[in-house]
């Protein structure tokens, strides 16, 4: 697993999901529902202060862990090969970054992986 904090260009849905993202120059589709939760961050390493009434997004980190392949150019649709990918939204700009990488990257070859 790598962590990162790197921006990413992310695409949601009507309800806030991310459905597609660019990340390196790739295009990338998310495939199956993906999953969101909270986390803590220190805070105050970060700001100076806490603003009354600031807590969403000071507070907490929204994450989304999302299964990605990468969207075909051929017209054949998102490939099978995929990456998790843990994404994280600044609440107050709506930014996205990428937090971390689950599966290692691979070529890009056309092979299938052998264990």
């Amino acid at each position: 697993m790598g962590v990162f904090s790197e921006s990413v260009e992310v695409v949601c849905n009507q309800a806030g999901q991310p459905m597609r993202l660019r990340w390196n120059g790739q295009d990338y589709e998310v495939q199956g529902e993906p999953l969101r939760w909270y986390e803590r961050r220190q805070w105050w390493a970060e700001e100076r202060r806490a603003p009354l009434g600031s807590g969403a997004g000071l507070v907490d980190h929204e994450i989304w862990r999302v299964q990605v392949g990468l969207q075909g150019n051929d017209g054949r649709g998102v490939s099978r090969s995929g990456l998790t990918l843990d994404l994280v939204r600044h609440v107050g700009s709506g930014r996205w970054r990428l937090l971390r990488i689950h599966d290692a990257l691979r070529s890009n070859s056309s092979e299938p992986r052998t264990a």
